[in-house]
């Protein structure tokens, strides 16, 4: 039988999907909007949700590492010491990835000067002046930076898998949703 320290608890596994679920859309709303006519509202209106999403990503990064750092709990791990360490430094570089990506696209948007506001309810100001002509440069690097966590979190499910499957191991279910009793073997 798993008990609470078996797994995640609630708010850490919601942090997890809430972002993957960000993650996912934000990156394919990037693509699908590359295949529309400029200007149309359906390629404006992805824009704009993709905008506030990373908004909100920005807020989530920050609380989910609050919350990892000081509250969250961390069930034991039942792998080799070496899956451990190399599991740690993936999620560290997600989460570097995660904040870098943030930080470009702000910087992406204000180089662009145009409005950049959350759902239309507020307007992020830029705190400082961007040269314009840096936004190709960022917005570079904003699209490597996603291809980047895409592969990492290809690579961290196709892991999690691979410990479900071939290990048999508990660290795919410690992550998943639902009751405890629903995660028994």
């Amino acid at each position: 039988m798993n008990t609470s320290s078996d797994r995640y608890d609630r708010l850490t596994r919601t942090f997890h999907w809430l972002t993957a679920a960000v993650v996912i859309f934000m990156f394919a709303s990037a693509h699908i909007w590359e295949n529309l006519e400029k200007g149309t509202p359906l390629r404006k209106g992805l824009q704009s949700v993709h905008i506030s999403l990373g908004i909100a990503m920005a807020l989530l990064i920050v609380v989910r590492i609050v919350w990892r750092v000081f509250c969250g709990n961390r069930p034991k791990a039942d792998s080799h010491p070496t899956l451990n360490l190399l599991a740690k430094i993936a999620h560290g570089c997600l989460y570097l990835l995660l904040l870098a990506q943030i930080v470009l696209g702000f910087l992406f948007r204000w180089a662009q000067g145009e409005p950049f506001n959350f759902f239309g309810l507020f307007p992020i100001p830029a705190p400082f002046a961007i040269d314009h002509a840096w936004r190709g440069t960022l917005g570079g690097l904003h699209n490597n930076v996603a291809w980047a966590i895409i592969v990492l979190a290809g690579l961290h499910a196709a892991a999690a898998l691979w410990h479900h499957s071939v290990l048999g191991d508990s660290t795919l279910r410690r992550m998943l949703p639902g009751s405890r009793n629903a995660l028994q073997k």
